[in-house]
């Protein structure tokens, strides 16, 4: 069985392993023992509360409880650029016009931006390609919406997430390779490299401060602006189906989208709901209709230090679900706890 949990000290090596998986262009989860110590020991004591939330750097990890193995990473960032800087494109629109010509023209432009700066921030989403069936993708990416609902106090309220760029099979990056090269005079990978150890200072450095013009970029770089990379299509939609949107920023190096929300618009904080575990004999009270209780459900613990959660085929009915043992077991919880619970899925609305 699957369950996704607040990040241990003892779950180093695996997560380093993992991290070997993951291939370029994801900064927040390289191959380096030391990086990821450091931040998993931020990660511990932001679930112990032992720093300021803005410092805070949720992980939470999906483990296969059959065999002890982690089957995939994710985490929430408290807030992102205030110890450094945080820089995206964000896309714009040049008016050029003559009356004497008549001649009127719209250009798209590239402004290097810090305005997102201050945001929480959904980032290191990674699936094992082993797991990668069924509904275990969703379970990993949506855990982090159930979490925010539990303690949204804890977060600002803007939330984003900056999604993989596009690369061909090569691992090539045209936009990369059709602005960034000029101007930083090395190959993609080490300045990822660079960026994933917080060694960002070069950018101010190196990248013009005045709008890019796009027309001025090669086809290719054009074409591939807020397009995510292949394997990153499947958690751009599952986080449009949360409530998360494109406006208009990118990342400096691939272009990939950044996608954000108001915190208090997220379909969790709208559709999520609490309740209390039933006792063995409240089981058939607490039964959904059996046309409704086939849609799985979201369900977590409501412990900060412990969070856990789970997919579960149990409907809450009146504030109450009918856990099974095993899946009590799961959440470190019993009969009488508190749970939190979503549906796996957006309900249609059929008005």
């Amino acid at each position: 069985m699957l369950v996704v949990r607040a990040i241990q000290a003892t779950d180093l090596d695996a997560l380093y392993v993992m991290a070997t998986q993951v291939g370029s262009g994801m900064t927040t989860l390289k191959p380096d023992m030391k990086m990821m110590g450091d931040r998993l020991n931020i990660a511990v004591a932001s679930f112990a509360e032992t720093i300021p939330p803005e410092q805070r750097d949720y992980m939470f990890v999906m483990e296969d409880t059959d065999s002890g193995r982690l089957a995939g990473v994710c985490a929430i960032k408290g807030s992102v650029g205030l110890t450094e800087p945080f820089y995206n494109y964000r896309i714009g629109t040049l008016v050029h016009s003559s009356r004497e010509l008549d001649v009127f023209t719209r250009m798209d432009t590239l402004y290097l931006s810090n305005d997102l700066t201050g945001s929480t921030e959904l980032c290191s989403l990674f699936l094992h390609p082993d797991y990668r069936t069924g509904n275990n993708g969703k379970l990993l990416s949506k855990c982090r919406f159930l979490f925010i609902a539990q303690f949204p106090h804890l977060f600002t309220e803007k939330l984003i997430a900056e999604m993989r760029g596009y690369q061909e099979e090569s691992g090539r990056s045209p936009f990369y390779e059709g602005l960034g090269r000029h101007f930083f005079k090395m190959d993609f990978d080490h300045v990822d490299a660079l960026t994933a150890v917080g060694k960002k200072s070069f950018i101010a450095e190196l990248m013009p401060r005045q709008p890019l013009y796009v027309a001025y970029l090669p086809d290719d770089a054009q074409q591939v602006i807020g397009k995510v990379h292949t394997s990153t299509a499947p958690a751009r939609r599952l986080l449009e189906q949360e409530g998360m949107y494109f406006e208009g920023y990118v990342d400096i190096f691939d272009a990939g989208p950044v996608l954000q929300a108001r915190v208090s618009e997220l379909r969790a904080m709208r559709d999520s709901t609490l309740a209390d575990i039933g006792a063995p004999g409240d089981g058939d009270a607490a039964c959904a209709p059996e046309s409704v209780a086939a849609e799985p459900m979201l369900v977590s613990n409501t412990t900060l230090k412990d969070f856990r959660m789970i997919l579960s085929q149990a409907m809450p009915v009146n504030g109450v679900v009918a856990l099974p043992e095993a899946e009590q077991q799961l959440l470190h919880c019993r009969s009488g706890d508190t749970v939190r619970t979503l549906t796996l899925n957006p309900r249609k609305n059929n008005g």
